[in-house]
């Protein structure tokens, strides 16, 4: 086994010797494939036909300049983390060779991703298992990435994981330890296996490609039991009589002392939301302290009474977020995922007609639940010249806890269309909801 000290000599011997950290930095090469531990065993074939398999399912149309870096689905959008945060995937798996892919473009193109989310608080996750020999990139191309991701980007990032970490990535890290600010180093955690995510994220609701998921169970079944970590999440539990996480807003609807029947959490934060939140700039754009969280979520669970502080105006966002995400089912609901998916067909002049007609087909407690909430939406982007927060932004934010696919996964190929159709739906509130 190598040990990473004896394989940083080895990467120091390969770039010259030169103990200056920024020289060695400016020399950085590929390093040689004997010192590139493999992730795995299979050849590179198996890779190609994960990412022929996906050639057809590109988010963007085929004349867009990214086509031909996003149809490989590299980096994925995954909704939100249990924080709060969006979170963007970055699987080093379907990484064609090295020929097959411009580098340069994958970066741009990782950057207009973050782009869509950087003034948010969110959350980096890399699938390091698959990155072999023939697609890797250069490190100075690391090098590169790691510059060219400036203060806007690196501001808001609040963890990066990197999962199934090898010693190779290890000791990266200690090579560029000179250019990684204390700070953002701080930021970095190892994974070993998925089900260390569930603390961070539930793992179904990631787009884990079928490889990583396989190369997990191999860690697994290579290990002592008692060296693997078990899953986080604690045991399914009967719901408590008064539960109000995780339960049909059918259920919800009768245990609502509001005359509307609109589920208590949402009353409580949006009136809450509502009378100290419409001029707080970046509102749903910051993540909350997890304990504190969970506190809130415990209170309302056992039917005790919420009452949040003035200081709270981020905690009643994120409880907000979160009540609808664990929503068994979407408020938006399943049936009208593919509408809502295929909405950019619909001409421009009869948009509000159709959102109209779609809406009338949600179970009551589903559409007085979203037009108490698009209500108070519309009143947050009223004030947008103060909180920064307009439509676009709101939908951005509110796309993916509004409306996911029934496997629970968020990918950016649905995840525009969706924020699309928010947006449209915020713009034109006051004609979809017209009696």
């Amino acid at each position: 086994t190598i040990m990473s000290s004896d394989l940083l000599v080895d990467l120091h011997d390969d770039l010259g010797g030169d103990d200056s950290p920024s020289a060695a930095l400016d020399q950085l090469k590929l390093v040689q494939s004997k010192q590139w531990p493999p992730d795995d065993p299979c050849s590179l074939s198996k890779s190609g036909s994960d990412i022929k398999s996906l050639s057809g399912t590109s988010h963007l149309p085929w004349d867009d300049p990214f086509y031909d870096i996003a149809r490989h689905q590299i980096v994925e959008v995954a909704g939100d983390d249990n924080f709060g945060r969006k979170v963007i995937v970055f699987n080093a798996c379907r990484m064609p060779p090295q020929h097959q892919l411009d580098h340069h473009k994958l970066l741009m193109y990782l950057k207009q991703t973050l782009d869509k989310y950087v003034e948010s608080d969110y959350t980096l996750i890399y699938f390091h298992h698959g990155l072999t020999s023939e697609n890797k990139p250069s490190l100075s191309w690391l090098r590169d990435a790691y510059r060219e991701f400036d203060r806007k980007y690196k501001k808001n990032i609040k963890a990066l994981y990197i999962v199934h970490p090898t010693m190779f990535i290890r000791t990266i890290l200690i090579l560029f330890k000179p250019i990684i600010s204390f700070k953002f180093g701080r930021k970095i955690n190892y994974i070993n296996y998925l089900s260390e995510l569930e603390e961070v994220v539930k793992c179904d609701q990631l787009v884990i490609p079928n490889r990583v998921r396989e190369y997990d169970d191999k860690l697994r079944l290579s290990q002592k039991p008692s060296a693997i970590p078990g899953p986080i999440s604690p045991p399914h539990r009967s719901p408590l009589p008064s539960q109000q996480f995780g339960v049909p807003l059918s259920t919800l609807r009768h245990r609502s002392a509001n005359s509307e029947g609109i589920p208590q959490v949402m009353f409580d934060t949006i009136g809450f939301l509502q009378q100290h939140s419409l001029q707080t700039e970046g509102i749903f754009r910051r993540s909350a302290n997890v304990s504190l969280v969970k506190d809130v979520k415990q209170k309302y669970n056992s039917g005790e009474e919420v009452i949040f502080s003035q200081e709270d105006v981020h905690l009643a966002a994120v409880i907000l977020k979160t009540f609808l995400r664990e929503l068994p089912e979407p408020l938006l609901t399943f049936q009208l995922y593919n509408d809502i998916i295929n909405f950019h067909n619909v001409d421009s002049r009869s948009r509000a007609e159709t959102i109209r007609t779609m809406l009338m087909s949600l179970p009551e407690e589903n559409y007085a639940a979203l037009r108490f909430l698009v209500q108070f939406l519309a009143q947050v982007s009223a004030e947008s010249e103060v909180n920064k927060m307009n439509n676009a932004n709101l939908a951005v934010v509110f796309g993916p806890n509004l409306l996911w696919g029934q496997d629970a996964a968020m990918t950016l190929s649905a995840i525009g269309p969706i924020n699309n159709f928010i947006r449209i739906l915020l713009d034109q509130h006051q004609e979809v909801f017209t009696q």
